[in-house]
């Protein structure tokens, strides 16, 4: 219920259509509630907002807000919801924002994200998969321990200010973090707003493989294009005739990979995904790639922070003109 999924509604094609209802929560949020010494006009766009939702608003009507901050919130607040009214879906929204390159901050992306794939995965019963989904628009912070490369939500460790570590492993006074098995598996459901079960992500373990599911599952319910999406043990021996990185640290490896470059010990160790995609129909591939796999790279940073670019699947497959275009 976090994601505010239950005010939307559906098209045909089952994507998620924006309402009076979810505008109005945006109206509601931190960062657009009217202080008390708020000026005017803050206050009279706001009252006309929450009266009319997608009313016209007039760029002279955010200037003349007179805090700063205030003004910009306003700004891409009305320009992410103009987009939703262009575009109707939230799905079409996400991939014209995409496409487009829109800077948007990261809070509004992600909260559309996290909209599709709760749409996405509505009939889905596999937590493994569920957790996995919660990469695609949760940040997090990885730890390599014993060998497993656990993935815990860093929005929850920094509410306790622990390292992962000593979160999951209780060697402090903070919360202690549950990894997934199949032993609590079944909690998930009653504590899936809390984000705080670790997913093991080690090669060759259920929550490699049901991330490998859930990129299948987004490519699948955003571009209507059926893949196989297989996890590998290691980057060796490849022919990379085409990557997509799933986030930067993991574009940074594949571009230099693309460029011949050797890749140290430390670089691979920050490896913590990756993953084979083939096309059941070879036809929509660009010809330079044909019946090539596409492999796909996710990293952590130095520090262990890890956010999934879930929009580098949407502009990033070596799709023909026509399937690319299929997208606006």
């Amino acid at each position: 219920m976090s994601s505010g999924h239950h005010l939307l509604d559906r098209d045909e094609r089952g994507w998620l259509l924006a309402t009076d209802e979810f505008i109005k929560v945006y109206l509601a949020r931190p960062e657009l509630a009217v202080p008390p010494d708020a000026c005017l006009a803050e206050r009279a766009l706001h009252d006309a907002l929450l009266s009319d939702p997608w009313r016209h608003v007039a760029a002279v009507e955010i200037g003349a807000i007179e805090n700063t901050d205030a003004r910009a919130n306003w700004e891409f607040v009305i320009r992410f919801r103009d987009c939703l009214a262009k575009h109707l879906t939230l799905e079409a929204t996400y991939i014209a924002l995409a496409r487009q390159h829109e800077q948007l901050p990261p809070i509004l992306l992600d909260h559309l994200v996290h909209l599709i794939m709760r749409n996405a995965l509505d009939r889905c019963d596999d937590p493994y998969m569920l957790r996995a989904a919660e990469l695609f628009f949760r940040r997090q912070r990885v730890t390599v321990h014993e060998g497993s490369v656990l993935s815990a939500d860093a929005e929850h460790l920094d509410a306790f200010s622990v390292s992962p570590l000593a979160a999951m492993f209780s060697f402090s006074d903070g919360p202690t973090i549950e990894v997934l098995s199949d032993e609590n598996a079944e909690t998930y459901w009653q504590r899936s707003d809390g984000f705080d079960f670790a997913l093991d992500l080690t090669s060759g373990r259920r929550g490699q493989s049901a991330l490998g599911k859930v990129i299948a599952l987004w490519i699948r319910h955003m571009l209507d294009i059926d893949v196989i999406v297989e996890p590998l043990t290691e980057l060796r021996d490849v022919a990379l005739t085409w990557y997509v990185g799933l986030d930067a640290a993991g574009t940074k490896i594949g571009d230099a990979l693309w460029n011949g470059a050797e890749i140290d010990e430390a670089t691979r160790a920050r490896l913590v995904g990756l993953f084979r995609l083939t096309f059941r129909d070879a036809g929509i591939v660009i010809d330079r790639v044909g019946e090539e796999p596409v492999y796909l790279i996710l990293a952590m940073t130095l520090d262990g922070g890890l956010r999934i670019k879930p929009q580098n699947l949407l502009v990033g497959l070596p799709l023909r003109g026509e399937d690319a275009g299929a997208l606006t």
